[in-house]
């Protein structure tokens, strides 16, 4: 039997990235942090943490780290069957990976329904999501894979639809009359989320033919994406949920208004973690079928 304490110990020193703030938030010295580790260490066999700044897993300590939030799931799950008050004491932090634009359009609403768990959210690009899954960082993830990890479930959650925007000043000087081609496309500055992001060459693969983009901005921030745009910096693809009122408004207008592109999101979660983070996978599907549109499929 692993002790409790030593599990939150490790937890909160990972989580935190120091002994200090781990020791702070649960109100103990850091040198019984320290000790607590130690023990852990010596019981388990092995090295834990990597005293760095910030101190880090070892390969051992993140599945040691897994244990320890499946335990408080479960006890957190055995609390609700049995009808016992929760207090904010007995929240249990769960690790999930989520892209920027869904945490910015409609997964805040999903994380509202579930008050008895606390969020580490992981941000990376829906087409990379699913990776912190295979390495076991993460016990849900958000994706554009709809191919389930393994040991994963895989449930569609909807398609987040993108447009192509820029300010009207910007569409006017780079892009004339409507005609968005391939040589217009090379020139006109883009604004790209990272270097993970490829919304901007899907679009024009999709409306050109071939993914044609230019000079661009490094902007890793969805608003101060849309902001950008607003400002005339550049022209992007920004989540039409965030852009519809500026469009409507006249600060932004949209390349080709007829043509979106749909990025389908699917759900995966942990199957050794599946049956207690049912109340959250409930929440997601159902924040998601108020904002995403329906997935189309394709072939027969």
């Amino acid at each position: 039997m692993i002790d409790a304490a030593q599990l939150a110990a490790l937890a909160a020193v990972l989580r935190l990235g120091s002994f200090d703030r781990a020791a702070r938030q649960l109100g103990v010295t850091s040198s019984a942090i320290s000790q607590r580790i130690r023990l852990l260490e010596e019981r388990i066999g092995a090295v834990l943490v990597i005293r760095s700044q910030p101190c880090e897993a070892t390969e051992t300590g993140l599945r040691v780290l897994r244990h320890a939030e499946e335990v408080g799931l479960l006890e957190q799950a055995l609390r609700r069957e049995l009808g016992l008050v929760e207090e904010i004491a007995t929240q249990v932090t769960v690790r999930l990976a989520v892209n920027a634009d869904s945490l910015a359009t409609w997964f805040i609403d999903a994380m509202a329904e579930t008050p008895d768990l606390l969020f580490d959210l992981v941000l990376d690009d829906q087409d990379h999501s699913a990776d912190w899954l295979k390495r076991g960082e993460v016990r849900a993830a958000i994706s554009s894979s709809p191919h389930a990890v393994q040991g994963c479930d895989c449930l569609p959650l909807g398609a987040l639809r993108y447009v192509a925007t820029a300010s009207p000043a910007f569409v006017e000087r780079w892009f004339p009359a409507g005609r968005v081609t391939v040589a217009s496309m090379t020139k006109a500055p883009a604004l790209v989320f990272n270097r993970k992001d490829r919304l901007q060459q899907q679009w024009t693969a999709l409306v050109l033919g071939e993914a044609s983009v230019g000079p661009c901005h490094w902007l890793p921030s969805s608003q101060a994406f849309v902001d950008a745009a607003v400002a005339g910096l550049g022209w992007g693809m920004n989540p039409e949920g965030l852009v519809r009122p500026l469009i409507d408004q006249g600060r932004l207008a949209a390349l080709l208004p007829k043509t979106p592109l749909d990025v389908p999101l699917y759900w995966h979660v942990s199957r050794s973690v599946q049956s207690v983070l049912r109340p959250l996978t409930k929440a997601v599907t159902k924040a998601a079928g108020r904002h995403l549109r329906p997935i189309e499929k394709t072939g027969p």
